[in-house]
């Protein structure tokens, strides 16, 4: 899977996990792909990091690498849920039937 050249950004594609890291640490989002569905099914963020948006970034930024690479989102994590309710623009990634 491609992605933009970020160095705190990084497709695991041998992990299954998409990762952000920051100063102290690495915050990810596991996925499972089936085809051109792409299925979100973790987000976890480090106790110490948490509350300063890092996980917003990291969701924006897996949203941004699926539809760059032509992915249909599915959404099971319910963190990625939540975001994309509060964040409409991304909407049209989503899978059928998972209109927020």
């Amino acid at each position: 899977m491609k992605h933009n050249n970020d160095n705190n950004f990084k497709v695991n594609e041998e992990g299954k996990q998409f990762e952000l890291y920051v100063p102290g640490g690495m915050a990810f989002v596991e996925y499972y792909r089936e085809g051109e569905k792409i299925f979100l099914t973790h987000t976890e963020t480090p106790e110490a990091l948490r509350g300063r948006g890092i996980a917003a970034q990291l969701i924006e930024r897996t949203l941004q690498c699926a539809k760059d690479n032509g992915l249909t989102v599915v959404p099971l994590c319910s963190y990625v849920a939540h975001y994309v309710n509060e964040h409409p623009e991304w909407i049209d990634v989503l899978s059928d039937g998972y209109q927020m």
